[in-house]
Order: structure tokens, then C-alpha cells, then sequence
């Protein structure tokens, strides 16, 4: 009698309580529910249904290099990494003030990893993100620039209420790149959050910009509204690879 009833919920793509109602006919557990708790447990199991779909297509969206996650960060005294200031990102009330977060260290200290952590959960919190890094992105501007297509990419980056600039300044910026990135920037003021992590301290910015007054006005919109963390200690990498090797 419940066949047809199975059939059009699966029709009707209520897939999250679809599961719970097969589940609870084929368990024998329907009994154990008043008709108000049972119809409860139903929408309870869509709503997570939806809720959990919209969290993994926002990280497939997202673009993340590799996964990472904050219950996985390593708050070790030597890494000069704050818990507390992390912990409190990590409830993404940084991407409601539209501020920014520029995570510098040195190779393999987890600058990537911890920056990455904070856009999953951005997206777990329901924010909508894209990481890039920042090399690529700006070769992909180029050849936007160069088909015809560059303001619509500008537009789909711009809709991102989070983006990750990853590797920051391993190239100094040519006239074409530093024009980008103060566009990038600007779009973003006020109206969007940036996460960068580069292995060059922001005071070294600068140079890496080049042209004083397009570095001013980057840094200044970049800067003002941030939140920084210089990562220390050693290459978490080298001793990831200790580890296995003593394993």
C-alpha cells in the first residue's frame, strides 16, 4: 500500500524523505511515532537531505585544491597560530563584515591547508566560494582579456562572497596582472571577502605589486578591513613525511 506513495516521493525528488519513510516501513518502526512526530522525522530527514546536497555543491564549486578541515589544524606553541582567533573565523562571521584574511608563513608551514580549512567552512556555513590559485588565475585573465570574455570572468568571481587567493607574490606582478588585481580587489571591497596566504610578508607586498600608487590602493582596500596570521615553525610537510617514515 505505501509502494505508491515510496515511488512518488522519489518522483518528486523528496529524496531525503523518500529514505527516511522506506527506512521506517521496512524497519517496523512507523508504530513508534505519533502521526505529528512521524510527519516531523520526514521533513527533518529532507531538510538535512537538502541541506547536506547544497554544503557538497558549494564545495565542488568551490574548486579546493585538496580537502582540509579546522578539526584537523595543528595549534602547536611553535606555529604562532592563535586558536582562539581561528576557532572565531572559523564561525565565518568575516565573510559578514566583508573583511579579509592574509595568512603568511614560510614553504610547508600549512598556509594553504589553513586557509582552505576556512572555505569549507564557509561553505558549510552556506557562503558561496571559489579558491584559485593565483598564478593560474591570472594566466586565466590574460587569455580572458584576450577571447573577449574577461568582465564576464570578473562577474563570476565577483558573485563568490568568498574567494582564496593561494600563493600569492611567488611571481612579481606584470602592468597587466597588478591592473587585474586591483580590479579583483576592488570589486571585492565592502562587498565580498578575500583569504590570501603567501610565503611574503605583507610589508613585502609591495615589491611584489610594484608601481607605488596601484600598491597603495590594493593594500589599502586589502589590508584595512583583515585579519593576519604569520604562520612559524617547521615545513608541516617534512614532518608529515618523519611521521610516515617513522610509522
Amino acid at each position: 500500500m505505501n509502494e505508491p506513495t515510496v515511488t512518488k516521493m522519489k518522483q518528486m525528488k523528496l529524496y531525503g524523505m523518500h529514505h527516511a519513510f522506506k527506512t521506517a516501513i521496512e524497519s517496523g518502526k512507523t508504530d513508534h511515532y505519533t502521526l505529528d512526530e512521524f510527519i516531523s522525522m520526514l521533513i527533518d530527514a529532507e531538510w538535512d537531505e537538502r541541506h547536506n546536497r547544497r554544503i557538497e555543491r558549494s564545495i565542488k564549486n568551490a574548486r579546493f585544491h585538496y580537502k582540509s578541515n579546522i578539526e584537523s589544524i595543528n595549534f602547536e606553541q611553535s606555529r604562532n597560530l592563535d586558536r582562539n582567533l581561528v576557532l572565531r573565523l572559523a564561525g565565518c562571521e568575516f565573510v559578514e563584515k566583508n573583511e579579509n584574511i592574509l595568512i603568511t608563513g614560510s614553504t610547508g608551514v600549512g598556509k594553504s591547508y589553513l586557509g582552505t580549512a576556512l572555505g569549507y567552512q564557509a561553505c558549510i556555513e552556506g557562503f558561496k566560494v571559489s579558491y584559485f590559485n593565483t598564478n593560474k588565475l591570472f594566466a586565466k585573465l590574460k587569455m580572458a582579456k584576450a577571447d573577449g570574455s574577461y568582465l564576464r570572468e570578473l562577474d563570476k568571481i565577483q558573485r563568490q562572497e568568498v574567494i582564496i587567493l593561494d600563493d600569492f607574490g611567488l611571481q612579481a606582478l606584470d602592468s597587466q596582472n597588478r591592473i587585474t588585481l586591483l580590479e579583483l580587489i576592488e570589486d571585492r571591497h565592502n562587498n565580498g571577502s578575500v583569504i590570501v596566504t603567501s610565503q611574503i610578508p605583507v610589508q613585502g607586498w609591495y615589491d611584489i605589486i610594484g608601481e607605488k600608487t596601484i600598491a597603495d590602493a590594493i593594500l589599502d582596500r586589502l589590508i584595512h578591513q583583515s585579519h593576519r596570521l604569520e604562520l612559524k615553525g617547521k615545513s608541516m610537510r617534512k614532518k608529515r613525511g618523519i611521521n610516515r617514515a617513522e610509522n
